[in-house]
């Protein structure tokens, strides 16, 4: 293994860069790899190319014929690119994204054959997947789905297969996936945003939730990749000493890119420029070899299909450029670890973002409403919130002074305060006089456009408003954003929907409307108060303040997945047909089962690198001690020996301290997974995982890098932090 590490190290050192060969335009080969519709309209006859426009915007259903014809077009269009197969490319719960490929090939008859691709092919696929673990929905007949083409969403080529955007279903009709609900959650807001709407202006007819993700990763040398099995198998680095040099100077944010690291972005871009995804920024992330990439925001389903696309390009141009993309949420101890910000916002058909002031009175009364129903929502539905996040990898990160706690909160800055401060003090009770109405409508009108920041708070936040959208800080960088986002538009629908009831109620009382919308505010803005800080949420003193105000700190993800099981959460889903109890019920049973499963294969691995590549290497180093003791004493004496070998007898025994105290740890941890993996109930078998298995997890890696300092370097079997965290 030494051996294996000194020469991965030489391979990095060898490296040269790989140059994209393209010096054009980017602009002339945006979406060129995506059947849009410009191309639609080119191929499309005129009929059926209106039928495709009206499924798109409205989700109609398109009948056989033009099914046909699209599917035709479609076909012809992707052969032009080169596509000699074609897949249904969906979301399921065990991972990114999935797919089976066809060809487009067919025979006729003997030494003969056509390009075959119909509407039936198109609209409907069988994956055959009956060895999906599909949310626990689990006997055969129901595993055995298939998915089902999201019209929405445009296909693509890529790797010379045309890729149909499709959500996955069981044959009872159950989702199995992340796309379904997040298209029902995304129905449902735009419902009840659009009634909402109709209170300020009658022209909406639609609203549409908006996503922009930021992307973090982290890049690392194939070579060094390769050995370390704790990277390749799990993502993160299970053992390893921190370097003397990390990110302490804060050297690396925002500087100068890497020569490699920018030849890899340069052409994981231009390739995801060729399919549709707007990717605008780039730069250093904080941690060293950890970087940033985002796009220009979208609506949200195609959104989180572009980041599970982009997720994907990354790792296979990264292959090209000999790196790995690391996209575990906490892949190496002692350094930031990655999240994927999630930049949410609701706009209208008629083009007027809702979650940003406007210039007048009643633009701004139309804000605060929805600015103030989303920090209600959020305060209502907090564990939810902190569920759709949950995961093994993010658990590391969450709370770890780099990233927001697992305490959910919103920070909306000073000049939000002041203004929500107020809308609360000073509406009245009763009747309100001209003078009262005329007076709080002068004060929303004086919100200004842009909304200044003056903290860095936002950033210690996991909810923060940032001017014109919310940033969801929490989700991980591996995490699939539908998760988040079927979570946050649900809960959204919900209480606009609660809102808009208040609403019409004190209306059909003979209260104004702008009276009634506003006193509905008041009252939102004082029952979700407590949700809302501006302080530091790293610090131990918010700790104490939130479990004053009541506010929930579900630190590990089997407490945090608890809330899934709540009745009041399964009837809020079922209420609007986002997800029906039996749907929720399977996804607890799948994540907490993904939980048990990413610990699992953590420990397993862990005891394998200890036991067998550690505690042999630390052996064979202690050998070269007792070569070197004996032949001093047999030079010199026992006498000077003992004085002349302090250094190295004092080795051995640290050496041998440390490798004891890890090799029992194993032991106790190999006894506690047996018994945990004899419990039946999922839930208890995740609590025990957590809280007996992992807990060892701290301790065995302790000895471990204690003993990476203590083993001559040349001996060491595994690549360190320094030699993994500086791109060459």
């Amino acid at each position: 293994m030494a051996t294996k590490r000194m020469q991965a190290y030489q391979d990095v050192m060898s490296r040269t860069s790989r140059k994209l060969q393209f010096d054009g335009k980017i602009s002339e080969v945006f979406g060129e790899n995506v059947f849009h519709v410009e191309i639609m309209r080119e191929y499309l006859p005129s009929e059926a190319y209106k039928s495709m426009m009206e499924s798109i915007q409205s989700g109609t259903r398109l009948d056989r014929k033009i099914a046909d014809q699209v599917a035709s077009a479609m076909k012809d269009w992707a052969i032009t690119k080169g596509a000699t197969h074609y897949t249904h490319w969906f979301q399921p719960l065990t991972g990114s994204t999935a797919e089976k490929h066809d060809a487009f090939f067919k025979p006729v008859g003997p030494g003969r054959a056509i390009e075959r691709f119909d509407g039936d092919l198109l609209v409907q696929q069988e994956p055959d997947a009956s060895s999906f673990p599909n949310g626990g929905i689990r006997n055969t007949f129901e595993a055995r789905g298939y998915t089902a083409w999201d019209p929405s969403s445009p296909a693509f080529v890529i790797s010379k297969t045309l890729c149909i955007p499709t959500i996955f279903i069981s044959y009872t009709g159950e989702a199995l996936d992340y796309k379904m609900p997040l298209l029902k959650a995304l129905h449902a807001v735009d419902e009840a945003a659009t009634e909402v709407c109709q209170l300020f202006d009658k022209n909406v007819a639609k609203v549409h939730a908006t996503l922009g993700w930021e992307q973090e990763y982290f890049l690392i040398d194939s070579a060094l990749y390769n050995a370390r099995p704790d990277i390749m198998m799990t993502g993160r680095a299970l053992f390893g000493h921190a370097p003397a040099k990390g990110q302490q100077l804060d050297d690396h944010y925002f500087g100068s890119i890497p020569e490699r690291a920018t030849d890899f972005m340069r052409e994981f871009e231009y390739e995801s420029i060729r399919l549709g995804i707007p990717v605008t920024t780039r730069h250093n992330e904080v941690a060293p070899n950890q970087f940033e990439c985002a796009p220009i925001f979208e609506e949200c389903n195609l959104a989180n299909d572009h980041n599970l696309l982009l997720m994907d390009i990354m790792e296979k141009v990264a292959r090209k450029h000999n790196f790995h993309v690391l996209l575990h949420e906490k892949p190496f101890a002692g350094v930031n670890g990655s999240g994927k910000h999630n930049n949410w916002a609701l706009a209208t058909d008629t083009g007027v973002n809702l979650m940003a002031p406007g210039k007048n009175p009643k633009s701004n009364l139309q804000f605060l409403t929805f600015f103030v129903n989303t920090i209600k929502a959020l305060h209502d539905n907090a564990d939810l919130l902190r569920a759709c996040i949950a995961g093994a990898g993010n658990d590391h990160r969450l709370g770890a002074n780099e990233a927001p706690p697992a305490i959910i909160s919103a920070f909306i800055g000073s000049q939000l305060t002041e203004a929500l401060d107020n809308l609360e003090k000073n509406v009245k009770a009763g009747k309100m006089t001209p003078e009262e109405k005329t007076e709080l409508k002068l004060n929303i009108g004086k919100i200004p456009q842009i909304i200044l920041d003056n903290t860095d708070r936002n950033r210690t936040s996991p909810f923060a408003f940032t001017g014109n959208k919310f940033e969801f800080r929490a989700v991980g960088s591996s995490a699939n954003c539908a998760s988040a986002m079927i979570v946050l538009n649900t809960i959204i629908a919900n209480q606009l929907k609660l809102y808009k009831k208040a609403v019409d109620a004190r209306i059909a009382k003979g209260e104004g409307k702008d009276e009634a919308i506003i006193k509905e505010l008041q009252v939102a803005i004082t029952a979700s108060k407590k949700i809302r800080f501006e302080g530091n949420g790293y610090s131990e003193e918010w700790v104490k303040e939130a479990k004053r105000r009541g506010l929930s700190n579900l630190k590990d993800t089997p407490s945090a997945l608890k809330v899934w099981g709540d009745k009041k959460v399964s009837q809020l889903f079922d209420d609007l047909g986002v997800l029906t109890p039996r749907e929720l019920h399977a996804r607890q049973e799948i994540e907490y089962e993904v939980y048990i499963y990413k610990i699992q294969i953590e420990a397993r691995l862990m005891g394998d690198l200890a036991l067998n590549h550690i505690l042999p290497a630390v052996i064979d180093y202690q050998n070269k001690l007792l070569i070197n003791v004996q032949g001093m004493f047999d030079v010199l004496g026992d006498k000077q020996a003992k004085v002349a070998c302090d250094a190295q007898l004092d080795l051995l025994m640290r050496t041998s301290l440390h490798m004891n105290k890890m090799k029992d740890s194993c032991d106790k941890m190999l006894v506690d997974r047996k018994d945990a993996n004899k419990i039946e109930d999922i839930e208890k078998k995740a609590r025990v995982y957590c809280d007996k298995v992992k807990a060892h997890f701290d301790e065995i890696r302790y000895h471990a890098d204690k003993l990476e300092i203590l083993v001559d370097d040349e001996s060491w079997p595994l690549p360190k932090f320094r030699e993994m965290l500086w791109t060459r």
